[in-house]
C-alpha cells in the first residue's frame, strides 16, 4: 500500500497518528467504495483489483463526500463538481481544487482492515503535494503568464514534478491568485480569504510572483518577454495563460458610469457597493454570469430585469425546456426577464451615469446598474509579434500536449484551442474554472518532460437558489431527453446529437450521476439512444 511521503521512514511522535481496525475485510466488495469512521473523521476504502486503499473521504475542493462520487479506474470523482483523486496516493488528477488528499496506510489482520492515518491530516481532509527546492546550478528559468486558476496550478506542479529552475508566475491583477469562481457567485467575498495560496507558500517554495504587471510582448526568436514597467525576462519555456477579457456590448453607452462587467475581484466589489434597496438592476446575458449576478442581486434592491436575445435562459448549455424551468424559478424568486430582446443603447445623465436603457424594440427601463455577461476578448495581443500563431477570434491552437506552434511555448486556459477528448479530440476553446486548472496541471508535467497528453471532459456546474445544476459532454445537441421530474428540479437531461450519440448529460438533485457520466467519457467510452432503454442508468455499471 502507498503510504505519504511524510509517512516513509516517519520517526515522529505516534501521538500525531492514529491506528484502528475500521471494518471487516469483506465488507469493501471488488471495484466499490465505502466511508468508515476512524477517529471522528472519515476513510475512503476502495477495493479495485482485489486491492484495498484508503484515502481522506472529502474532496478538497468544497468538502464533499467522496463516497458517494463515481469511481473509476484507479481514481475517484467528486459527485458536486468532477475533481478527481488518485486512490492509491490520493494526488488530484483533475480538478476544482487545489490540494490533494490524504492517503493512509492500510494492512488487513486476520479478516479485519486496519488503517493508520494522521491525525492532521484525517481533520482537514487535504494534502498539499511535497515540492522539489530550487537548485543554484540549474540555470533555467520557466515563466508561467497569468495569476489565474490556470497559471497558479502550473506554476505549483511545476515544482511538485521535479523543476528544480527558476519559476516565475507573473499576473496583471495586483494580487496574488485567487478563487474567480466567487467573482459572480458571491460578490462580496474578502479576497484574502479566497487566495488560492499565500505569499509564504510562494516563498518557500522559490515560485517567484510578480503581481500588477502585464506581459506586453513575446519574443519567441530570443526567448525573451517584455513587461509593462520595461523589464524583460528571458525564459526557456513559458507557459501562457493570460484568460479573457470580459467584454462589454458594442452598443452607444457601454462606457457610462455603472456600465459594469464581472471579471475580477474589483468589479465584484464595485458592483457589490452600489446595491441598496432603492436600486434597479438590468443585467444582459442568460449564461451563468448573468443568472448568478441576478440570483445574488435579487433581495438586495428595489428590482432585478435580466435581458436575454434567445427565448429562455441557458438555452445553449441546457437547452429550452431546462432552461424554462430555471427562469420559472427565478421568476418566483422575483426576478423580471425581457427574453428574445436586446439592448439597443445605454442612457446617462450630464454627469455620464446610467439612468436608463433602451431595448431593441424601443422600450425605456429605468436603472441604476447594468451587469453585461455577453461573453469575453481571449487576451493574446502580446503574441502579435511572436510567432506563435493566433487565430481571428483570438485563441491559440495548442496539440495534445498543450504546445503550441512553437517549440517550448505552452497555452492554456480560456485562450487555449485546444483538443477536447469526448469531442473526438477536436479541439474547442472553452473558458471554464476547472478546465483551466487541469490546462495547468498538464502543461507543467509536459514542459517538466513527463509527456502527458489531454483528456479532456469538460465539467460545468452553477448553484442557483439552493440548487446545484451539472453539466458534462460538449457539442451543440440535436434532441434532448429528460428524466425524472424537471418541475420538482430532480431530473437528468441526456442530450443527443444526430447520430443519438449522447454528448452531454445534466443533472439536478440526482448527483452522481453526471460525475459518473464524465468518468464513463474519460475512459473513451461512446453511449447512444438505445443504450439507454429500458434502464437509462445502466450504463453507470461499465465504468
Amino acid at each position: 500500500m502507498s503510504l505519504l511521503s511524510s509517512e516513509k521512514g516517519d520517526s515522529s511522535n505516534d501521538d500525531e497518528y492514529v491506528e484502528s481496525f475500521i471494518c471487516n475485510e469483506n465488507d469493501v466488495g471488488e471495484n466499490d467504495m465505502k466511508a468508515f469512521d476512524l477517529d471522528g473523521g472519515k476513510v475512503l476504502l476502495v477495493k479495485q483489483k482485489g486491492k484495498l486503499s484508503a484515502v481522506g473521504n472529502l474532496c478538497s475542493h468544497f468538502g464533499a463526500p467522496l463516497s458517494s462520487g463515481a469511481l473509476g479506474e484507479g481514481r475517484v470523482r467528486c459527485p458536486w463538481h468532477g475533481a478527481c483523486f488518485n486512490i492509491e496516493t490520493g494526488d488530484i488528477e483533475d480538478f476544482p481544487g487545489q490540494d490533494s488528499i490524504p492517503c493512509f496506510k492500510v494492512s488487513v489482520e486476520q479478516g479485519r482492515v486496519k488503517v493508520r492515518a494522521k491525525r492532521s491530516e484525517l481533520q482537514s481532509g487535504k494534502r498539499t503535494k511535497a515540492m522539489i527546492n530550487q537548485l543554484e546550478e540549474d540555470e533555467r528559468t520557466f515563466v508561467v503568464i497569468g495569476g489565474g486558476p490556470s497559471g497558479a496550478i502550473c506554476a505549483e506542479t511545476l515544482r511538485q514534478e521535479g523543476f528544480t529552475g527558476r519559476v516565475v508566475m507573473i499576473n496583471k491583477e495586483p494580487t496574488l491568485p485567487y478563487d474567480r469562481i466567487m467573482v459572480s457567485k458571491f460578490l462580496n467575498f474578502e479576497l484574502d480569504k479566497k487566495l488560492l495560496r499565500s505569499e509564504q507558500f510562494y516563498a518557500e517554495n522559490n515560485i517567484e510572483t510578480i503581481t500588477g504587471t502585464e506581459v506586453v510582448s513575446l519574443d519567441s526568436t530570443n526567448n525573451e518577454l517584455l513587461l509593462n514597467n520595461g523589464n524583460r525576462i528571458k525564459y526557456d519555456k513559458v507557459y501562457i495563460a493570460t484568460g479573457s477579457k470580459a467584454r462589454k456590448a458594442s452598443i452607444e453607452g457601454a462606457d457610462l458610469i455603472n456600465v459594469c462587467v464581472l471579471r475580477s475581484n474589483e468589479d465584484a466589489k464595485y458592483v457589490h457597493n452600489q446595491l441598496n434597496a432603492d436600486k434597479e438592476v438590468v443585467i444582459l446575458g442568460v449564461s451563468f454570469i448573468g443568472l448568478e449576478a441576478a440570483a445574488y442581486c435579487v433581495g438586495k434592491v428595489a428590482k432585478v430585469t435580466v435581458i436575454g436575445r434567445s427565448a429562455v435562459p441557458l438555452m445553449d448549455s441546457f437547452g429550452e425546456q431546462v432552461g424554462e424551468r430555471v427562469m420559472k424559478l427565478f421568476k418566483e424568486k422575483g426576478v423580471n426577464f425581457i427574453m428574445n430582446s436586446g439592448i439597443k443603447r445605454c442612457i446617462g445623465d450630464d454627469n455620464q451615469k446610467l439612468t436608463s436603457v433602451e431595448l431593441n424594440d424601443g422600450t425605456v427601463i429605468k436603472t441604476d446598474i447594468c451587469i453585461m455577461g455577453v461573453g469575453s476578448i481571449p487576451c493574446t495581443t502580446l503574441l502579435n509579434e511572436s510567432e506563435v500563431n493566433v487565430n481571428k477570434n483570438g485563441s491559440v491552437d495548442t496539440n495534445l500536449f498543450l504546445e503550441t506552434n512553437v517549440q517550448g511555448i505552452y497555452a492554456g486556459g480560456d485562450i487555449a484551442n485546444a483538443p477536447v477528448l469526448c469531442n473526438n479530440n477536436e479541439r474547442a476553446t472553452i473558458g471554464h474554472y476547472g478546465l483551466a486548472q487541469y490546462h495547468g496541471r498538464i502543461a507543467a508535467l509536459n514542459m517538466v518532460g513527463k509527456t502527458t497528453e489531454l483528456r479532456t471532459v469538460p465539467f460545468f456546474w452553477t448553484m442557483l437558489f439552493g440548487n446545484g445544476i451539472r453539466y458534462v459532454g460538449y457539442g451543440t445537441p440535436h434532441d434532448i431527453i429528460i428524466e425524472g421530474d424537471l418541475e420538482q428540479l430532480k431530473f437528468v437531461a441526456f442530450y443527443l446529437d444526430a447520430e443519438r450519440k449522447v454528448i452531454g448529460m445534466a443533472d439536478c438533485g440526482r448527483s452522481p450521476v453526471v460525475a459518473q457520466f464524465a468518468e464513463y467519457l474519460s475512459q473513451g467510452k461512446v453511449l447512444y439512444e438505445n443504450q439507454l432503454n429500458p434502464d437509462p442508468f445502466a450504463w453507470t455499471k461499465w465504468i
